[in-house]
């Protein structure tokens, strides 16, 4: 749950927990991997949407007329960064099906770890949108901050960053540059290695997702 002060929300709900664990497994399938992925994804939806505005709206019931609450204005606007992200857009969309999409490519340069872009699709109207950016891995924190960097360029009303997994390392790059995000992630472990990865973590999670090793 939230950690006061911090801008980093933990979900620990025992079903998130549970299933990250069968996916920090290195004999966990691939098969297995993105379906885990998948469930995991709605389950921190619900966390990421939880603050979303809700306006009065009069609806007709079988019975009455009556005031209930929907969604205010422009809706969602899901933004995943490619390609490990899409595991968890799939997730989402299961949950959030009228949401539009964005797309950010960003690779890390293996020598640098610094993000490169190499495409970006996104909606023209970000600026009414309350964007969800998703990645399943949060480390050094570098492509974040560069997708951030983009979404914020086109004014997006508010951004939310959703992961699976984050290093202490990652927070605070992204947070030293936009304090104002917060992170949702349903762990934060220990610390990156030499390379850049998390430990314990879970390893690669794109080329876990799609079979790539």
């Amino acid at each position: 749950m939230p950690q006061p002060g911090s801008g980093v929300i933990v979900v620990d709900h025992p079903l998130v927990q549970h299933k990250l664990s069968l996916m920090r497994n290195r004999n966990t399938s691939t098969a297995e991997f993105r379906r885990l992925l998948r469930e995991i994804s709605l389950l921190l939806a619900y966390e990421a949407t939880r603050d979303l505005p809700l306006e009065a709206t009069e609806i007709d019931t079988p019975l009455e007329r009556a005031s209930f609450p929907r969604l205010a204005g422009k809706k969602l606007c899901l933004v995943s960064i490619l390609r490990a992200g899409n595991g968890i857009l799939d997730g989402m969309l299961d949950l959030l099906p009228s949401a539009r999409v964005g797309h950010i490519g960003i690779y890390r340069e293996p020598k640098t770890l610094q993000a490169v872009e190499y495409y970006l699709k996104l909606p023209d109207d970000l600026a009414e949108r309350d964007v969800v950016l998703v990645d399943p891995m949060l480390a050094t924190g570098n492509s974040a901050v560069a997708a951030i960097s983009r979404l914020a360029e086109l004014r997006a009303r508010t951004i939310r960053f959703v992961c699976l997994v984050a290093a202490p390392e990652g927070v605070a790059n992204l947070h030293g540059v936009f304090p104002e995000v917060t992170v949702v992630a349903a762990a934060l472990d220990r610390c990156l290695d030499a390379h850049g990865y998390i430990l314990p973590g879970l390893g690669d999670a794109g080329d876990r997702l799609y079979g790539t090793k």
